[in-house]
């Protein structure tokens, strides 16, 4: 009996095992994942402040709790599903999916860095939010803001699943289903530290018994702006770097390889030419700024085609009006 108890703790400790390497193996796949989806990611969390314009402080925690909840069920119930269905019957699409997704994403960094140069007038939209009422905008904009996340998370749902290693059903579910809610735990919850900084550095600042504590108050409150600037070239930059490596890696599986490996040879030359300690540096340095500028001038090109062909057809099918076709 003493024995049969033994061999079944044992098999009870192998089984613990098992399932704990299996959780270690989800969470660093989820992580490695993850990883990749970086332009998409970085481009959504500088994204989702601007649907916080205009409203009370209060409502900015309950607005963006909102936006994340509609964000996870665009992951779980939608898109991950559908991933999964890809990855199981029709993984030759995968490809062809990420590079649609980088394109976009290259079509996006582009037309933000034309808006930064050609400004666009927004005064209209103004106009139409002030004389709205607060909570139908709040939901509007919580609406808008959601199937925003959507495009995005289909993009970084794509991403994610092109790189979990080759595994069973259940560990690419696992897998995706930990990196999906994790990057929105991260995008959402950096938003709301974001977006709720001023008022701490407000609070500092008034409140404050020390010359620091209200120094330090009075720099968050005036680097805030200059903060969200930067973010939002970093997600650009992010953007285009993500999305230019998306397609050229894409045109290699395709068989179209020649940019690809000239921008690797190129990078390589680059890496070498500086001294060793700075070698892997320069080399991915120069390789994500040549991928970047490639993303530039796809984004570029298409800017015409989806402003011009594709969105009056989105917006004749989905809706009327500017907003609806962009």
């Amino acid at each position: 009996m003493a024995g049969g108890l033994l061999a079944l703790l044992d098999d009870v400790a192998g089984i613990a095992k098992v399932a704990a390497a299996s959780i270690d193996d989800v969470a660093a796949g989820a992580a490695k994942a993850s990883a990749k989806a970086a332009g998409a990611v970085i481009d959504d969390a500088a994204v989702t402040p601007k649907y916080l314009h205009g409203f009370e402080a209060k409502r900015e925690l309950p607005i963006i709790w909102k936006i994340a909840k509609g964000s996870i069920r665009n992951k779980l119930l939608i898109l991950l599903p559908a991933a999964l269905l890809l990855a199981n019957f029709a993984p030759w699409l995968i490809s062809p999916l990420l590079m649609l997704g980088g394109a976009y994403l290259c079509f996006e960094g582009a037309e933000k860095v034309l808006h930064a140069f050609v400004p666009h007038d927004t005064h209209h939209g103004a106009e139409d939010e002030a004389e709205g009422d607060p909570a139908h905008l709040e939901e509007k904009k919580a609406a808008g803001a959601i199937k925003t996340d959507f495009i995005l998370s289909a993009e970084i749902m794509t991403i994610i699943l092109s790189g979990i290693p080759e595994s069973n059903f259940w560990m690419e579910a696992s897998t995706l289903a930990l990196a999906g809610v994790g990057i929105t735990v991260a995008v959402y919850g950096s938003v709301a530290l974001i977006v709720k900084m001023d008022d701490v550095g407000l609070a500092m600042y008034a409140g404050g018994d020390w010359s620091l504590t209200r120094a330090i108050g009075r720099g968050l409150v005036r680097g805030m702006p200059y903060f969200m600037k930067l973010l939002t070239l970093v997600g650009t930059a992010a953007m285009l770097w993500v999305g230019g490596s998306i397609v050229i890696h894409g045109l290699e599986e395709l068989g179209f390889g020649w940019l690809g490996h000239h921008i690797h040879d190129w990078a390589y030359a680059a890496g070498h030419a500086v001294p060793a300690a700075y070698e892997g540096f320069v080399e991915w340095t120069s390789k994500a700024a040549m991928d970047g500028v490639f993303g530039l001038v796809l984004g570029a090109a298409l800017i015409p085609v989806a402003t011009k062909v594709i969105g009056p057809i989105w917006g004749a099918i989905f809706g009327k009006g500017e907003e609806a076709a962009h």
